[in-house]
């Protein structure tokens, strides 16, 4: 099945591509007229320099607000990271241990239906389930944490295992991808991210990773995921050894996707954190610190105006740029802040310190800072609440943040005034 772009047509916004150059002008009109911007378009816009990069912005910003309205949502969600022990090497990752380190974790399903209900208790809608690949977990244990949580909570929506996991249980089984799957969701998985995408090329993924899960079997699990009835994220994973060219075709192939199967949800840009990275720390002389604030800032906006029409929902990761960075970047194209999260691992190993949980109460007030309508939704954007007058229940944080607000920025800027319930609608 092919699947039709929600894009309609439009006159080009004036206001939008003010003092751009002509070539620029030229891509970011066609984009705001309805039209396709192409790969080599993709990398003009994420090479842009002093007005072409402002016109980028405007234009995202013009096509967040066609699709979204003054919304912006969150879900209210738990990590849980059921073993951080992997012997897959990924040269990116500072999450996984090896089984004999003092800090290795491995819960069994009674203790993740514990963080499950709790996360319950505290009004979370989702988990988001994913571990590392242990070499003595048997493949059918996705199978048990499934069916252990919906047995406990049959209204709990699971959005868990990537597709490398899903590669690593399939091995197991001995089952194919399309076999594996559908047992999966038959047992009750509801979605999966995304994730393990870093960037979908096989240059760049051999200098992450010798062993990990290539493109094409990344892609060709995604694809198996949405025909069985499982929608997924989409991620990219930027700052290292990449380069626009890179970020540009990702972002095409990802659309691709979206045009066969409608299975995306959203977009997450994930920038590569570099602090506790065995990627980095061996490699300082050929492996970037991360992104820069130029291009955090363009890979929201591109990929909004890449991806308009068929993936409409972009999502910032607090947990990779902070709060204040997060919400700078709703006037990148973004209309999304992810979720309350409860527990992060997989950031905080490679370095991130910006903590494990920002609160729904929090959320909303970071929404409202910046003008903007809150929204509680669930895994797949149907919305569950909007906080036109109230505010979510107060809750205190799961993990203790050590006297640190994630929220002390807003102090320093006075609260604008919301866009009106009805103009979001």
């Amino acid at each position: 099945m092919t699947f039709q772009s929600t894009t309609r047509q439009f006159a080009c916004d004036p206001a939008a591509v003010g003092g751009a150059s002509d070539p620029i002008r030229a891509i970011l009109e066609k984009a705001l007229s309805g039209g396709e911007v192409s790969t080599e378009e993709g990398v003009v816009l994420f090479r842009a320099e002093g007005a072409d990069i402002d016109a980028v912005y405007r234009t995202a910003d013009t096509l967040r607000r066609r699709v979204n309205g003054d919304r912006v949502s969150f879900v209210v969600n738990r990590n849980i990271n059921f073993t951080n022990i992997c012997y897959m090497g990924c040269r990116f990752c500072g999450f996984a241990k090896r089984a004999e380190d003092q800090s290795a974790e491995w819960l069994e399903p009674a203790q993740i239906v514990g963080r499950a209900q709790q996360a319950w208790d505290r009004g979370a809608t989702e988990v988001c389930i994913q571990g590392g690949l242990h070499p003595k977990m048997e493949g059918t244990y996705y199978r048990e944490i499934i069916r252990a949580i919906k047995t406990a909570l049959p209204g709990m929506h699971i959005h868990a295992f990537s597709p490398f996991e899903i590669w690593y249980g399939a091995s197991k089984t001995k089952m194919s991808y399309r076999d594996f799957l559908t047992d999966l969701k038959e047992a009750g998985l509801d979605s999966m991210p995304g994730t393990a995408a870093e960037i979908l090329d096989t240059e760049v993924r051999m200098q992450l990773t010798t062993n990990k899960l290539s493109a094409e079997r990344w892609v060709e699990i995604i694809r198996t995921a949405h025909e069985v009835g499982i929608p997924t994220t989409a991620t990219i994973m930027y700052g290292h050894v990449d380069a626009p060219e890179h970020w540009a075709a990702h972002i095409a192939l990802l659309r691709d996707i979206q045009k066969d199967t409608g299975g995306f949800t959203e977009l997450v840009p994930l920038s590569f954190v570099h602090t506790d990275s065995p990627l980095y720390a061996q490699n300082p002389d050929k492996v970037r610190p991360g992104p820069t604030a130029r291009e955090v800032d363009l890979m929201h906006a591109v990929s909004r105006i890449m991806l308009h029409g068929w993936i409409d929902n972009i999502q910032v990761s607090w947990t990779k740029l902070g709060a204040a960075r997060a919400q700078e970047m709703l006037s990148r194209g973004v209309n999304d802040l992810g979720g309350t999260l409860m527990n992060e691992s997989i950031s905080r190993a490679a370095g991130s310190n910006h903590g494990q949980e920002i609160t729904a109460k929090e959320l909303v007030r970071m929404i409202r800072a910046a003008g903007r309508v809150p929204v509680r939704r669930n895994t797949v954007y149907e919305v569950r609440e909007v906080f036109e007058s109230h505010d979510p229940e107060e809750l205190a944080p799961l993990v203790d943040r050590d006297g640190r607000d994630p929220l002390a920025f807003l102090e320093m800027f006075p609260e604008r005034p919301a866009a009106s319930v009805e103009a979001a609608r």
